[in-house]
């Protein structure tokens, strides 16, 4: 990749020392079944970062002045397996410097990894999943560590919450929570779903977002899209209250399939992405020229109730 830093902020607000954030790319695509490409997904969302006007208007807010760090990619591709081992380690080693840490992929079996450090890292974490699919296959095409079984492991050890889903095999079914899981053609019948998916959170919150979970309409470039989706300002809105309402301790953002001839699903998957970091520290004040720096500020932006470091 030849993006020096993410969306092309200022070295002083890139550097790891002065960064609040972390960005992982993980440019993986070994288990899509259908449309490949997503391992080009991190640079086309790079350089389609490096054109996006850094003030938002709706929090009134340039959150990169808290400072992004662009770590160098994950590119372990050996196996499924090595891959989910390589995005765990990365992971576990920025939360451990105490960085709000991100990830964008990549198919989604790269959550597996960071579901699992994050789960490691934090007490009573809730998995809020936004997406088309209910990737809750034990094992697929010989792995559990396939695309279609990204959040199996997360129903099985933390509090998974699904929102958006349209499509699932019948094997799935009893492995998700009916409670739990917010299916599309429900949602645009129900006024409430949006609290209700809030309500079934815990405090402590990891984000996995697949881009098919938005409809084909506003973002048709991602390896499986599906009609029915989600649209921006719904996204958004919910996105808002549950940075709002829960602590948000990390995200992931995968499956963006880049077509050289459709650039609109590379900018939305920028904007998501400053989107989310806007409102995660819309609140947080800025101390210095060069952002804040993390001795106790850590607990200022919300990223409390840590496991033991050692872990």
């Amino acid at each position: 990749m030849n993006n020096l830093n993410y969306a092309g902020i200022p070295d002083e607000h890139a550097g790891l020392d002065n960064a609040s954030i972390v960005l992982i790319p993980v440019p993986y695509d070994g288990t899509s079944t259908w449309q490949k490409g997503a391992d080009k997904g991190p640079e086309a969302f790079l350089d389609a970062s490096a054109n996006m006007e850094l003030y938002d208007i709706e929090t009134d807010t340039e959150v990169y002045h808290h400072g992004v760090f662009l770590a160098d990619a994950v590119t372990e591709n050996s196996s499924p397996e090595a891959m989910v081992d390589a995005v765990h380690a990365t992971t576990k080693k920025y939360i451990k410097k105490n960085k709000f840490v991100t990830l964008f992929g990549g198919e989604h079996s790269i959550s597996i990894g960071s579901i699992r450090a994050f789960n490691e890292m934090y007490e009573n974490l809730s998995v809020l999943q936004l997406d088309a699919h209910a990737d809750l296959r034990k094992e697929y095409d010989g792995s559990s560590c396939n695309h279609a079984c990204a959040v199996y492991e997360a129903s099985q050890k933390a509090n998974l919450v699904q929102v958006g889903i349209r499509s699932m095999d019948s094997i799935e079914l009893g492995v998700n929570d009916d409670e739990k899981t917010f299916y599309a053609h429900e949602m645009v019948q129900d006024d409430y779903w949006q609290e209700k998916a809030v309500e079934a959170l815990t405090e402590n919150v990891f984000i996995t977002i697949d881009l098919d979970a938005f409809d084909p309409s506003i973002c048709p470039s991602t390896g499986t899209p599906e009609p029915g989706g989600l649209y921006w300002y719904e996204t958004l809105e919910f996105l808002k209250t549950v940075f709002e309402e829960k602590n948000v301790v990390g995200f992931d953002i995968v499956e963006l399939c880049p077509n050289p001839s459709e650039k609109s699903s590379d900018f939305l998957a920028a904007k998501l992405y400053y989107k989310m970091l806007s409102y995660k520290f819309k609140d947080i004040a800025l101390e210095g020229e060069n952002g804040y720096t993390t001795t106790n500020d850590f607990a200022k932006a919300g990223l409390k109730k840590m496991k033991n470091l050692e872990n």
